[in-house]
């Protein structure tokens, strides 16, 4: 989903030239004109049926968060047979292939995500009615993955030099639970330093996400003595009575002005019987802004409401020995985007400017969650753009990807944005 915000000023000036150094590429004309791309975008066409294909047989691996093992292991070997043999999976289980620059151009690294929402033992069988496709992940981001494939092989067949190396990508670790491990691992380690500009592709339909939306979530554990519902009435205070004031206190809140900020208590468990004064009780708690500020405040003030939760329940029955404690397992921390990035940021211009030379809609980048939040983080320009075709109800169980007529767009915008980015030095005659 990408949500229409107006942009948060973080740095300007200097600090904003400073932070896109190195763009030269991103500002040069889209190479729509090229011979190896045209014949890309009619490969592409021309092999839609495999596109879809590849979807539909990496959507029924199941990929649950920190089990992405299997459905890794088969995008690499489709890699392999695509021509890119040192294709490796890396220690955290990270797909990744490097295609060579032949010039002194920006290294772009592009990805799509091997994980979904769905817990193991989900159905993951395609259903398929005519261009529309019905399954669980198969939009988000299964899609994805197929247009890194896509790219991949045009990038080949064609014969498309680059002048910068392109870096292909298939990541653990974007979904909630993963908290971005999988581009972590890719930024702060293994590639650390080396990227000039990121693209993640993530669902479906032709929008730009260019700023990122922070997210804090915490898991909220309060435990207490327990008893017997009657026998140890009113000498004992409940975890649960105390998570419930505590959401009570959270519902009352009002989110920091400015740029939208967010709060949801989602998940809720505890209790042991009908008869016992719960000694236990969770919540897991999501929070969400563009502002680096309203987050930060929005955190305090969640903790706020649920430290006075916790008092008002161990208030209620001062006689007791033992008293509801609290304490904060967090599940992730997804930062806010370091750098100011709007529609006329090379970048995503670049984006915006390959849709218009493919006859798409070039709506107005928007904000998002996803694996760019992380390079943003950390000033490297970078961006999330959708795959194609049209979907809906990602990470339900009536996920569903529509290829239409033209969902094949998808992954020529993708390949005409990395060829805009890394550059094209020449094109090979077949």
């Amino acid at each position: 989903m990408h949500l229409r915000l107006r942009v948060h000023p973080v740095l300007t000036g200097t600090a904003l030239a400073l932070a896109f150094a190195g763009q030269a590429a991103a500002q040069s004309n889209i190479p729509s004109d090229d011979p190896g791309i045209k014949r890309a975008f009619a490969a592409i066409q021309s092999w839609n049926s495999w596109i879809i294909d590849n979807q539909v047989s990496l959507c029924e691996i199941p990929a649950p968060p920190f089990k992405e093992q299997a459905r890794g292991i088969e995008f690499r070997k489709r890699m392999i047979a695509l021509g890119y043999p040192d294709t490796k999976i890396d220690a955290i289980g990270n797909v990744i292939a490097e295609r060579a620059g032949r010039g002194s151009g920006p290294t772009v690294l592009i990805t799509g995500h091997l994980d979904t929402v769905f817990p193991e033992g989900t159905d993951v069988k395609v259903r398929r009615t005519g261009t529309r496709l019905d399954g669980a992940g198969i939009g988000d981001d299964c899609r994805g993955l197929v247009v890194i494939l896509a790219v991949a092989r045009a990038l080949n067949e064609a014969k498309i030099e680059t002048r910068g190396k392109v870096i292909l990508v298939a990541n653990v670790g974007e979904e909630g639970p993963g908290n971005l491990r999988g581009v972590r691992e890719i930024l702060t380690n293994g590639y650390k330093g080396k990227i000039d500009q990121f693209i993640s592709v993530d669902g479906t339909g032709f929008d730009v996400t260019s700023r990122a939306v922070g997210s804090h979530r915490y898991n909220v554990v309060f435990t207490g003595p327990g008893g017997h519902s009657y026998g140890a009435f009113g000498n004992v205070p409940s975890a649960i009575h105390a998570m419930g004031r505590a959401i009570s206190n959270v519902g009352d809140l009002v989110p920091p002005a400015g740029l939208k900020t967010t709060y949801n208590v989602g998940v809720v468990k505890g209790g042991t019987s009908v008869n016992t004064i719960s000694p236990d009780a969770a919540m897991e708690v999501d929070m969400r802004s563009e502002s680096v500020d309203n987050l930060t405040k929005m955190d305090q003030l969640i903790h706020d409401a649920i430290a006075k939760g916790v008092a008002a329940e161990n208030g209620r029955w001062p006689r007791a020995p033992g008293k509801v404690t609290v304490k904060y397992d967090t599940i992730g921390i997804r930062p806010v985007g370091r750098v100011v990035q709007n529609d006329s940021t090379p970048i995503v211009k670049v984006a915006l400017d390959a849709a218009k030379a493919l006859g798409l809609p070039a709506s107005p980048s928007g904000s998002g969650s996803t694996d760019s939040n992380l390079p943003m983080s950390m000033g490297i320009p970078a961006m999330t753009i959708d795959g194609g075709g049209r979907g809906g109800n990602a990470h339900a169980a009536g996920e569903w990807y529509d290829d239409g007529t033209d969902g094949y767009k998808g992954p020529q915008w993708a390949l005409l944005i990395v060829a805009a980015l890394a550059g094209i030095a020449r094109t090979t005659t077949p």
